[in-house]
């Protein structure tokens, strides 16, 4: 799959450019609406990821003139503006989804999954449902079980929890895991993820994820 990502700020489309080749995706940079728009107009891509305050042309005149040529990849929207009547106007001009900054990976993960499924791109996928020893996630229905028995996590829990899955026995610190489940712009002082990682231990079994001292977590190898 490849994604096109349309941002000026180096951290946020570093931050988005590992999270999705991790996924397995082959990601372009455009830092600039110009280059941007050039770019989707020359080579074929399942997802566009577009910033709308861009230099040399902001992103709702680069989503503009795409739909006008007849664009059909899914674009999301990434901006810092919340109001009502700012995401009405962007959906208008032809976004598929909107996302306001600052952002978690997991929530832009879903959103583009969410697209891809509609119909708006190719659907190819590594699959929808993720196993590890006993655990087993359905991604689209968001639902979970060890040993064949359902546990009921939270959006928050679920997240954390497939992105251990994702990367199976990889040491994750936790600024990664900042990242990609609560979003760039997170306080990196936060002791969120230790409380998170606590509550899927409870629910889940203490055997789930493993602390690594000095380095961060990692799901378990359930041998």
């Amino acid at each position: 799959m490849r994604a096109l990502v349309i941002e000026d700020e180096a951290r946020i489309a570093s931050f988005i450019e590992y999270g999705l080749t991790a996924e397995g995706f082959s990601v372009e940079i455009a830092d600039n609406g110009l280059d941007g728009l050039a770019r989707a107009t020359s080579a074929e891509f399942d997802v566009v990821i577009l910033d709308l305050m861009l230099p040399r042309m902001d992103g709702e005149e680069v989503l503009r003139r795409l739909r006008g040529q007849g664009f059909g990849t899914p674009v999301i929207v990434l901006t810092a503006k919340d109001a009502v009547l700012d995401r009405v106007q962007n959906l208008n001009a032809g976004a598929d989804d909107y996302l306001v900054k600052p952002f978690s990976f997991a929530e832009l993960l879903a959103r583009i999954r969410a697209r891809m499924r509609s119909g708006g791109g190719d659907a190819r996928q590594s699959g929808t449902v993720l196993t590890h020893g006993p655990l087993r996630l359905d991604l689209p229905r968001r639902r979970v079980w060890r040993d064949d028995v359902e546990v009921t996590l939270t959006n928050r829990e679920f997240a954390l929890l497939e992105v251990f899955l994702r990367h199976p026995g990889q040491v994750l610190s936790q600024p990664q895991l900042l990242d990609l489940v609560w979003g760039y712009g997170h306080d990196p002082g936060s002791n969120v993820v230790e409380v998170y990682v606590s509550y899927l231990r409870k629910k889940l079994g203490a055997d789930v994820i493993e602390t690594v001292r000095g380095g961060g977590y990692r799901s378990s190898e359930f041998r």
